[in-house]
């Protein structure tokens, strides 16, 4: 066969053409890639309201307690178009803004908090692409802001427990579709999924003989309160099947009981939220007798834990609380695990920061602790 000889213009020629496909073909890509990004496509949200997204959102505000915390998981703030001006005053207690201080330089978007509504003008100013909000309680309040604002607004929830429940795993898939980052919300569902199933493990077979009875008292609920703030069917308390004094009452979520109910139950150690903490050593000074009567404070069987309910639940500290109470109830099934160590990971695992000592620093850090000093 006789060998082509190519001449250099022929050469040169052949070399550019070769680089005008790969362009023609790399830019085709490209195009189709945004072009996807930039298709319309729907999501159902949790209050069952089917909303029209007009591609991948570039920019999203998050408004109400929990909104902001759910969307830092995705660990990427360059999302955000602005902030409530609750975020910015209160940041204390919450790993998502000690994790990302630089939100507290974004525009504010209304005033935040519980009982403030959403501030349609100052939401619309910074332009965002989505509204993900926690706000409402029915249809007719989100469809108000959509409608105010003409902008996409997602409903979010944390679900009844928000550790460890369903509608939270949700929210995190909500999230993950609006903003082009579904491989990230499954590998969130995942890691809590991990923690569950290891906090399960390592205590399910307990004999219920040898499981000690156990309170926790000082628990958030809008606000600080004392010993009397407790839970039923506690979701940290279920997952490593504690022995909780508070189910006899058959009631779910958080409730204030009598004082006197405590000393009648007697669990054999209580834990304390580290924000209620302050509140019960004022108390104790008031009536000590009280408080001496429990056999948990006799013994020395009082802990205090990090608090996580700060305009909503702090989902990483809650975890590693989970980890810290099962530590505490169950020792041998925990020799491996160092709570604060654990915190971090955790931490790590959701926020991509090392938070545990700044939560220490600001409320005490996991111990053993005593009323009267």
């Amino acid at each position: 066969m006789k060998r082509r000889i190519f001449s250099k213009r022929q050469l040169i020629a052949l070399v550019l053409a070769a680089l005008f496909c790969l362009t023609f073909v790399f830019s085709g890509c490209s195009a189709q890639s945004s072009q996807n990004a930039s298709e319309k496509f729907t999501v159902t949200d949790m209050l069952g309201r089917q909303v029209e997204i007009n591609g991948t959102a570039k920019k999203v505000v998050a408004i109400g307690p929990g909104a902001l915390r759910l969307c830092c998981y995705f660990k990427n703030i360059e999302i955000f178009a602005g902030i409530e001006q609750m975020e910015i005053d209160s940041p204390t207690g919450r790993p998502y803004l000690y994790a990302n201080p630089s939100l507290a330089d974004l525009p504010v978007i209304g005033p935040g908090g519980p009982n403030n509504a959403p501030n349609p003008e100052q939401i619309l100013a910074v332009k965002p692409d989505v509204i993900f909000t926690t706000y409402a309680a029915d249809q007719a309040t989100v469809d108000n802001l959509q409608s105010k604002t003409g902008i996409p607004v997602v409903a979010l929830s944390y679900g009844k427990t928000a550790t460890f429940d369903s509608q939270l795993d949700a929210s995190l898939t909500l999230i993950g579709k609006t903003i082009g980052m579904e491989q990230r919300a499954e590998e969130l569902i995942g890691l809590m999924a991990q923690y569950k199933t290891d906090l399960d493990t390592r205590t399910k077979d307990v004999a219920d003989d040898q499981k000690p009875s156990a309170y926790v008292g000082g628990l958030g609920m809008k606000g600080v309160h004392g010993i009397e703030s407790t839970q039923g069917n506690y979701s940290l308390f279920n997952v490593v099947h504690a022995n909780n004094v508070v189910d006899e009452t058959g009631k779910t979520g958080s409730l204030m009981i009598d004082k006197e109910k405590l000393i009648s139950w007697n669990p054999d150690k209580i834990f304390l939220d580290g924000a209620g903490y302050p509140s019960v050593l004022e108390d104790y000074k008031k009536n000590p007798q009280y408080y001496q009567s429990l056999s948990a404070v006799k013994n020395g069987e009082l802990y205090a834990m990090l608090p996580y309910n700060y305009y909503s639940t702090n989902i990483d500290t809650s975890i590693a609380d989970a980890y810290y109470i099962g530590k505490i109830l169950y020792p041998e099934q925990f020799n491996d695990v160092d709570p604060e160590k654990k915190a971090d990971e955790i931490y790590q695992a959701l926020l991509g920061k090392d938070i545990y000592a700044q939560m220490a620093k600001d409320f005490g850090g996991y111990r053993k602790v005593e009323l009267t000093k």
